[in-house]
């Protein structure tokens, strides 16, 4: 079985199951019950396998079975692969919030993590969690992204939301709106200006990014008159980042924006807190909208939705959200080693090929006739 994972050299994706009284299962099942998923990637849920066989009965028309395995290695590139996260029985309550569900969200997700580290799955997808009865002592974060920043983040985590039509990051992600006018700074604009900047061109593939910023108060504050923020805070912001090679442009008043197609013009969007970008983005791209953690050493996508408990187990969930995901993932991968390639220091490359001790400048000449 390794050597036909080798040979298939398909990207392993690594599905976290969320909350089991959601809809994380049946996204999961319908995405992979179109056998054409199979040709991009090697699935590996980790969750539990009597639960997705509970799930599956709730969804007809389902001609998939998971296959049990003990470790990633031995995932089979044709099949839907689930490495149960614990022997424990579990009880499955559709649509309700349940303390033992919070802690089999954490558990696969931390499984997962560990094998994403370890270089045995390639990317994360997640699916939703409850923010709140995954809470304990181990968990003590708003969110995946700041569980998954704490373990992974190179420099700083940044929330891309991303569809065909939008790319939306947020300055300020899971805190309260009271906090967000107190919370924002210069320098954190700048920052989170580099890191969707770099971020458009390394896992997207745009070579000279265009990025709308938008302004915190009512009509970007009106020159003072509904705000200071804008003067104070974000026009030096874009205007420092501009001085760094960012094309970065605004502010821009929130409503006018979405309002208009002037969205369409720009490779990214940011926006100041997490309601002031999502709600647009996710009544023009809610289906196949998705959330990706930019700022991270790994690859880390989930579907733009919640555990949907009003309609779990009642087969009206949609996998579109589900399936952009995996591929986004797969694609943002590809992108990035081929990124990363192509800008990696090419006498690094030369030195690591041959096993060749370090040159100097003044050896350079000599090593280049040798080639």
């Amino acid at each position: 079985m390794e050597k036909e994972v080798k040979k298939s050299n398909k990207i392993k994706v690594a599905i976290s199951h969320g909350d089991l009284n959601g809809v994380g299962y049946e996204v999961i099942l319908k995405t992979f019950n179109d056998p054409r998923m199979f040709d991009s990637c090697t699935p590996v849920v980790y969750g539990l396998s009597k639960v997705g066989s509970y799930h599956k009965k709730t969804i007809p028309n389902i001609n998939l079975d998971f296959n049990l395995i003990k470790n990633c290695v031995s995932a089979n590139p044709k099949r839907l692969n689930i490495i149960n996260i614990t022997n424990q029985d579990v009880k499955v309550e559709l649509g309700q919030s349940t303390k033992e569900a919070g802690e089999m969200s954490f558990l696969a997700l931390e499984k997962a993590t560990q094998d994403i580290a370890k270089g045995a799955c390639d990317v994360l997808v997640t699916a939703p969690i409850n923010k709140d009865n995954i809470q304990s002592e181990q968990f003590d974060y708003p969110g995946h992204t700041e569980y998954l920043a704490e373990k992974f983040a190179e420099e700083e985590e940044l929330m891309i939301l991303v569809s065909r039509a939008l790319r939306v990051a947020v300055v300020t992600g899971h805190i309260p709106v009271n906090k967000v006018a107190e919370t924002i700074n210069k320098e954190m604009i700048i920052r989170k200006l580099r890191i969707f900047e770099k971020s458009l061109r390394r896992d997207f593939g745009i070579r000279k990014p265009r990025i709308a910023v938008l302004g915190l108060n009512p009509h970007a504050g009106d020159n003072g008159l509904l705000g200071s923020e804008e003067n104070e805070i974000i026009i030096p912001a874009i205007d420092e980042a501009k001085e760094h090679g960012i094309l970065a442009f605004g502010p821009f008043p929130a409503d006018g924006f979405f309002g208009s197609d002037d969205f369409l013009k720009f490779d990214g969007i940011l926006a100041m807190y997490h309601d002031q970008g999502l709600t647009p983005f996710k009544i023009i791209s809610f289906e196949d909208g998705v959330n990706f953690t930019a700022g991270l050493s790994i690859v880390r996508t989930s579907p733009d939705h919640g555990t949907a408990y009003e309609i779990a187990g009642k087969n009206k969930a949609k996998p579109d959200s589900m399936r952009a995901a995996v591929f986004m993932a797969v694609d943002i991968f590809k992108r990035r080693q081929e990124y990363d390639e192509l800008h990696a220091n090419p006498l690094k490359q030369q030195r690591q090929q041959r096993g060749r001790r370090d040159i100097s400048v003044d050896e350079l000449p000599e090593v280049v006739e040798e080639s």
